[in-house]
Parts: structure tokens; sequence; C-alpha cells
């Protein structure tokens, strides 16, 4: 096991994972606790990794109108494509109509209690990702507040220069601390996800054969749709990267996505294979893959529009393209808003429901199979954040290795002079 590399390794666990989570079903819950240290080690990691790493990574750039570049094209890039997702959603949904004939007898409240979000506004989302008292935004894990305080004062530190090289000679250690430790806490991948997916196969695997199936083949469909119409364009023409290399280099990040159903928990595994693999500067992957676990949900758009689509089928609620046109921006702003943790889309799912006017019983059965769910969305979140981060690397290129470069440039002849 030592000689093979991580994604080889967690592959290999991921897979005997599922087939002993089939074959043992509940019986297999015992390793539950084992995947449960190899969550808490990841949350362990996450806030000290994302705060330094954030701030490094923009002092690092060391111009606040480079700073304006890169960052402008990240924060266009997520916004996009949330867009695109959600279309690309709403569009799978319609056709593939997971609520026609589903008989409302069947709906009924399973699973953990649900409670209804308060409503969300674009002045209250703004407001809530400020922090009011930083330390307590730290000690909290809360990690939209945790980037906007770490881009700021990477962003005073770029202004103030060589007058604070001392402050970023020890941010730039704690990094490295930092990359240490997550090299250590990576180390225990195979076992954490091994036990993470046999527990979730034992518990959940049956569930994707009940009356919801259809629901669940769509978020699947909806998730495949944008790999394909979305990212491999962006890959292709924008990015210029070959694609057998990028898939075989994502695997290790979707394997662990699956098992964590947390794009925040996948953030180490993320950043090490952004750097190390795909050869993007520290500087670049630091600054962007941290903000787009946090605010680039692909993934959950995807998973609001289905589910949206879905509860109106199921009550024969025809929404108009007016209708529709206005929830992409609702869910847009939702998503950007939304936690990279395990179900955070649950409760923010029946908020979106009664802003549309669509009843929200149904989500106490949703919740019952929601993992298998969040697995192929959480997948899709943070392939996302690595598309777009490999993009604008590539507009602005911010590759570590010449042979990178020259990999790519196979595929972009035409660039050359």
């Amino acid at each position: 096991m030592k000689k093979m590399n991580l994604a080889t390794q967690v592959l290999i666990a991921f897979i005997a994972g599922t087939i002993l989570g089939i074959v043992f079903q509940k019986d297999i819950l015992f390793l539950q606790p084992v995947g449960d240290i190899f969550l808490r080690l990841i949350q362990m990691i996450v806030v000290p990794l994302i705060f330094l790493s954030i701030i490094g990574g923009i002092a690092n750039i060391g111009d606040v109108r480079k700073l304006r570049r890169i960052g402008s094209k990240i924060l266009g890039f997520y916004v996009i494509t949330t867009i695109l997702s959600t279309i690309i959603g709403l569009v799978v949904a319609n056709l593939m109509q997971p609520g026609k004939g589903f008989d409302t007898n069947m709906i009924v409240a399973t699973g953990e209690p649900i409670k209804e979000a308060a409503p969300m506004t674009v002045g209250g989302t703004i407001l809530s990702m400020i922090p009011a008292n930083p330390l307590h935004a730290l000690s909290e894990g809360n990690l939209i507040q945790v980037i906007i305080f770490a881009a700021f004062l990477g962003v005073v530190m770029t202004m103030l220069g060589d007058k604070v090289s001392t402050v970023k000679k020890f941010v730039d250690e704690g990094t490295q601390i930092m990359f240490t430790l997550t090299d250590l806490v990576m180390k225990t991948t195979p076992i954490g996800v091994f036990a993470l997916a046999a527990c979730s196969i034992g518990e959940y695997g049956t569930a994707i054969f009940s009356v919801l199936a259809m629901f669940i083949l769509t978020h699947y469909v909806g998730a495949i749709s944008v790999i394909v119409l979305l990212y491999l364009f962006i890959i292709k023409v924008i990015a210029k990267y070959p694609l057998t290399d990028f898939f075989r280099k994502i695997i290790s990040i979707w394997l662990v996505a699956f098992s964590t159903t947390s794009s925040s928990g996948t953030l180490p595994v993320s950043l090490k294979v952004t750097e190390d693999e795909f050869h993007v500067k520290n500087e670049l992957a630091s600054f962007s893959l941290p903000l787009g676990a946090t605010i680039n949900m692909n993934g959950i758009a995807v998973y609001y529009a289905v589910t949206i689509i879905f509860v109106a089928q199921i009550y024969g609620i025809d929404l108009t393209l007016g209708q529709q046109a206005m929830f992409i921006f609702i869910t847009t702003l939702i998503s950007i808003g939304t936690p990279g943790i395990p179900a955070s889309g649950i409760v923010l799912a029946v908020m979106l429901l009664n802003t549309m006017g669509l009843p929200a019983t149904i989500m106490g059965m949703i919740v019952g199979i929601f993992r298998p769910i969040d697995m192929i969305h959480t997948a899709l979140n943070v392939t996302g954040d690595v598309v777009s981060t490999l993009a604008v690397a590539r507009l602005e290129n911010m590759y570590d290795t010449p042979a990178e470069t020259a990999d790519m440039e196979i595929l972009a002849p035409h660039v050359e002079s």
C-alpha cells in the first residue's frame, strides 16, 4: 500500500468499504467511530489551514492590481458556473420529471425533524459574511467569516509590503506547518474513507431502491450533465488541460468528497492534489480553493433545482419561466451562502420551497435518503473549485512547472506566435 499513490489507496479503500457495506449492511456500523475520528481530524485542521493559506496566498501575490485581477476572475467563474449549474439542473429536472406520477400518500415525516430557516436576503447574506468578532468566527469555524477576515489581512499585508516582512514570514512558516500537519492527516485518508464508505452504504444503500429512486437518479444525471456540458468545456477550451490527465488526478478528490460529503472536509485533499498533481501555484490554490469550498456550490445549485421541480411536479404546480428565472437568482444567492458542511442543504431547501410557495412536507422523507444525494453534489462542488482554479491558472500563467504549461500548449498550438 505504501508504494501506491494516495488516489489508488483511496480507491481501493472506497471499493472495499462499499462491498463490506453491501454485505454486512447495518452490522458494519461498528466502524462508525473510525470514520468519525477521521472527520474530526479534518475538522481540526480546516480552519487554521484556510486562515493561514488565504492570508499567505493573497500576500504572496504581492501586487494589489494583480490580486484584483485574479480575484475578479475567480469570483466571476464561481458565480457564472453556479448560475449555469442551476439552469442545467432545471433543464434536466424538467426533462426527467422525477415527481410525475408520485403518490402523495407516500409522503411521511421520516428521519430528523426539519426546522424552517429564516428568509434570506441579499443584505442579510452580505452582512452575515462579515465577522463582528474575528476570534469568535475562528473558534466557531464560521468559514466564510474566517475567509473575509483573512482576505482583509492579506490585502493589507500586500499594501504594506516589506514593512510587514516579519509577519509575512510568520504566516508563511505557519502555512508550512499546517501543510505538513495536513500531509500527516492525509495518510489516514484510506482508513477514514474505508470506514465512512462502509457505514454509509450499510445504512443508506437500500434507500436508492425506494420510491425516491427517480428523484435520486435525476440528481446524478444533473450532476453528470454539469460535468459534461460545463466543466469539460472549461477544462478543454479555457484551462486547455488534457482531459485524461484531469480525470486521472481528480479521482482521489472525488472519493474523499463521496465519503465526507463536505466541501470543507475535502479541502485538504483538494489543495494537495491541485498543487502537487495539477502544479497550480500555491498563491492561487491557497486563495481560490478555500474560497470555493465556502461559496462555490454548483452541486448544491443542482440539488435545489431538482428539488424545486420535483416538489412542483408532485403537487401539479406549473412554474412559469419567470418563476424559474427568479429561482435562478435566489439559488445563486443561497448557494453562495450555503456552508460547505454535510447536510447543510436540507434546512435551506425548506426555506427555498417556502419562498417559492411550495409545500415542504416531502423534506421529512428526503432526509432519510439525503446521504447518496449529498455525495454526488459534494463531488460536483469540489470539482467546480478545481476546474475554475485551473482556468484562472491558465489565464494568469500560474503553474509551477514548465512541463505542465508545455503539456497544455500541445492542446492549444494556435496561441503560439
